[in-house]
């Protein structure tokens, strides 16, 4: 009997659209999926940070992931969901177009992302896999951030004291 000495193992990760374009995040990253809900502005934060949500008590900065992203803004639908992630011990939310599935994806089919050179930044994209006929990025969700940024979303995440 011949022995695979290849060590593969299964990861699980939330899969989402952003236009025609498949994502992932690993899923022990991931605290919860809403619906998208009223988003309450917080003046003088970067474009992307579309504001601040009350989710039973806890305030949560919610990124739009398409402007982080530099893609074009588009209107919310009945798909459009915000992703609660997990990042540097702050809970995040990410709006994101279409919550696709969790998919087990074999770690010998991840395959390191292209570089496109020195101008261009996809350090965020730790790697991709071929899921059927898409190519699936999966996303290093510390990397989407600058330090001094996720010292301001943990401020913007302070609870509230009711003052």
């Amino acid at each position: 009997m011949e022995q695979n000495t290849l060590q593969s193992r299964r990861e699980r990760y939330l899969t989402f659209f952003l236009g025609e374009e498949q994502y992932g995040i690993a899923i022990d990253r991931i605290k919860e999926i809403i619906a998208i809900m009223k988003v309450t502005n917080v003046p003088k934060t970067p474009e992307y940070m579309r504001g601040v949500i009350n989710l039973r008590g806890s305030i949560i900065p919610v990124v739009d992931t398409r402007l982080r992203f530099g893609m074009e803004t588009k209107d919310e639908d009945m798909h459009t969901a915000i992703v609660i992630v997990e990042v540097d011990k702050v809970n995040v939310g990410f709006i994101v177009d279409r919550v696709e599935e969790v998919a087990s994806i074999d770690s010998t089919a991840l395959s390191e992302p292209p570089r496109f050179g020195n101008n261009i930044d996809t350090d965020f994209i730790c790697s991709m896999a071929q899921m059927e006929e898409n190519v699936v990025m999966i996303l290093d969700v510390l990397k989407l951030f600058e330090a001094d940024e996720l010292v301001s979303l943990e401020q913007i995440q302070k609870p509230q004291t009711g003052e």
